[in-house]
């Protein structure tokens, strides 16, 4: 039976965390994810989880221990942000290439220089090719939701891969939310018990982590990628399963206002709730605006996005991120390239939001819809890639 409690984004992933029965968590602290990590330790200080909390030197070893632990078959869940994810790189793609099916909350973080810790997505942008499953939350409800629906997703025996679920820090990180959650066991029963396929144990000793000559390799990495793509059918399998125990419906691809809509943006993130907000001011005056956000954005779901935007004539893509050198954003490129790939002739302009923290307006994301709506008809949309609210 559901309850509403009020968490912070923080509190909320922990809070399903302990739901999911895990067995072991390693962390270090650092902001603003470290309400994650702290909440967990005192479930684990007054007996509420059966969980080893394991305290480490550096979000490297973090995440090695969890690689570990995993590799013993326990259900195992960690934390970062920002710099502590950069230290983690390496082990990123020791625990995707060893299908470890690690679940990580993520609470994004600006990277340093300049030191700052407020919110932008630079940190997962960085990691986006480590082979993991990422998921992007717009609020507490979606990380509480999303948490619990990874473990089901990241250990199921034809996955097995690691799952990064996204929340946008201070802006969830540490916004109080009312919270709908289920019950304890209701929880366990939807997660079951992890049944590892393959398992480090004494009795039953095994070869991981050796070294693989060009032999080999490639056809490694292939069926890890194979994986990677066909863990959206277990996504959806899994959005289906979670919305008979919970009521709420997901899926890789949420649409807003999209019904008659010519123009959308795209976003990931707390950004679309200002986005479907603008949505609805602009459609009481006349303008058919809608918004996308990509709850997914590993594997990129194409099918669901490009359904999603099969009666859409112009798209700005919002990234809360800089590609340095790059043409364009790694969300526009995944974008553009979707539609090239399928023949869609859709016009696309890019916009860069958001970096350190700072806020996108209403007023912005209005301009930045209209500039959408209003070309249409146009030749083409201005190339250049738009830096909203940089100071002049």
């Amino acid at each position: 039976m559901a309850k509403t409690i009020g968490l912070s984004g923080d509190q909320a992933a922990a809070y399903a965390a302990k739901q999911c029965d895990v067995d072991v968590v390693a962390a270090y602290p650092i902001t603003p994810q470290t309400i994650i990590v702290e909440e967990y330790s005192n479930y684990v200080a007054d007996g509420e989880v059966d969980s080893e909390f394991i305290c480490v030197e550096s979000e490297h070893s973090a995440m090695s221990a969890c690689i570990g632990a995993s590799l013993t078959g326990a259900r195992v869940f960690t934390a970062t942000a920002s710099q502590g994810l950069a230290l983690m790189h390496e082990m990123l793609y020791v625990a995707s290439g060893l299908r470890c099916p690690i679940v990580m909350c993520v609470a994004n973080r600006a990277l340093s220089a300049p030191l700052n810790i407020h919110c932008d997505h630079s940190d997962m942008m960085g990691s986006r090719d480590c082979g993991w499953i990422q998921v992007f939350a717009e609020n507490a409800q979606e990380v509480y939701d999303w948490i619990i629906q990874s473990f089901r997703f990241a250990e199921d025996e034809d996955v097995l891969l690691p799952a990064a679920v996204n929340l946008d820090g201070f802006t969830l990180s540490h916004a109080l939310e009312d919270l709908v959650v289920l019950e304890d066991a209701e929880v366990r029963d939807f997660v079951g018990v992890r049944k590892p396929k393959y398992w480090l144990t004494p009795g039953k000793p095994i070869t991981v982590g050796a070294a693989v000559l060009p032999d080999y390799y490639m056809e490694i990495k292939y069926q890890q990628e194979d994986a990677l793509q066909r863990s959206i059918m277990k996504i959806r399998e899994v959005n289906e399963l979670f919305e008979k125990a919970s009521g709420r419906r997901y899926k890789a691809v949420d649409t807003y206002g999209l019904e008659g809509a010519e123009a959308a943006v795209v976003c990931l993130g707390s950004t679309a709730g200002t986005a479907k907000v603008v949505s609805d001011t602009l459609r009481e005056k006349g303008c058919n605006v809608g918004v996308v956000k990509p709850w997914i954005y590993r594997p990129f779901p194409v099918e669901e996005f490009l359904d999603s935007v099969k009666n859409v004539k112009s798209l700005a893509v919002l990234e809360r991120t800089i590609s340095f050198g790059a043409p364009n954003g790694p969300l526009f490129n995944d974008v553009l390239a979707t539609l090239y790939k399928a023949g869609r002739q859709v016009k696309v302009f890019n916009a860069v939001y958001g970096l350190g923290g700072r806020d996108i307006s209403p007023h912005e994301m209005e301009t930045l819809m209209m500039d959408a709506y209003e070309n249409i008809e146009a030749e083409e949309f201005d190339k250049k890639v738009k830096f909203i609210g940089v100071r002049g």
